[in-house]
């Protein structure tokens, strides 16, 4: 019990953030909900770091909440715990540096809100994703807050009524993943995605996505005035500068 529920490890401006509990299929239980909230944002927080993956060991991706809490627990109890369990989604879309979910195998309730909550996704050709919970008398509620950003209102409904399984292909389609790869391809197609953020400007990343998340549930006026702000603050720094002097001297 010793061994950590996520993992952690860096290289080359890359941030690997690994669910570990494979032999649980990486559901979410208390201690695993503390440490990738903590994870992220030791990452976020860390100049090495550019660009973080979250990734899972074992043959699923994260299939869910542990539902072994559920039981004869108070409300307190119970909004304490759905808190936790929820808190990667508002951590992800606070966090300033982006976030890629590298999914295989199956990605089922709290996992398909990870991979939605993430801000881009790859996934392997043989990867599976559902909002399941309502199977089993639950619901995919906090899911759902992150899926509609990233599929809309029918195609969220129909996962989260029906708690059907999709594949790869049509998750895709419906716009939960950006990409669908060999499942022998999965790492180094992340990598190679990883790589590409990782080498752009720190400061245009930075900006770039709190401007996309700050502006996006604003009315249109609003959110125009504010991506201006964003704009001109990242043309006063160093690497905005030094970027457009050597763009116009290759000119």
């Amino acid at each position: 019990m010793n061994e950590k529920a996520v993992l952690t490890a860096k290289e080359n401006k890359i941030g690997y953030v690994t669910l570990n509990r494979p032999e649980a299929n990486n559901t979410f239980d208390i201690r695993m909900g503390r440490e990738l909230n903590e994870a992220l944002r030791q990452f976020d927080s860390d100049d090495d770091v550019n660009v973080i993956v979250v990734r899972a060991n074992g043959r699923n991706f994260c299939t869910g909440i542990d539902v072994n809490f559920v039981g004869d627990k108070t409300m307190d109890e119970y909004m304490d715990w759905v808190g936790l369990m929820e808190e990667m989604n508002t951590t992800i879309a606070d966090m300033v540096k982006p976030v890629i979910a590298s999914v295989q195998g199956v990605a089922a309730a709290n996992g398909v809100g990870l991979v939605a909550a993430c801000d881009l996704a790859i996934a392997a050709d043989t990867a599976r994703f559902g909002a399941t919970a309502v199977n089993v008398g639950l619901f995919c509620m906090g899911p759902a807050v992150p899926m509609v950003k990233s599929m809309g209102r029918k195609r969220t409904l129909e996962m989260i009524l029906t708690g059907d399984i999709i594949d790869a292909a049509k998750a895709q389609q419906y716009g939960l993943v950006n990409d669908v790869v060999p499942e022998a391809e999965l790492s180094e197609k992340t990598e190679a995605l990883a790589r590409k953020l990782a080498d752009k400007s720190p400061d245009a990343i930075r900006l770039g996505k709190l401007s996309f998340y700050k502006t996006e549930d604003l009315n249109y006026h609003d959110a125009v005035n504010l991506s201006n702000f964003y704009f001109a603050t990242l043309c006063t720094t160093d690497s905005a500068k030094e970027g457009v002097y050597k763009f116009l001297k290759k000119e």
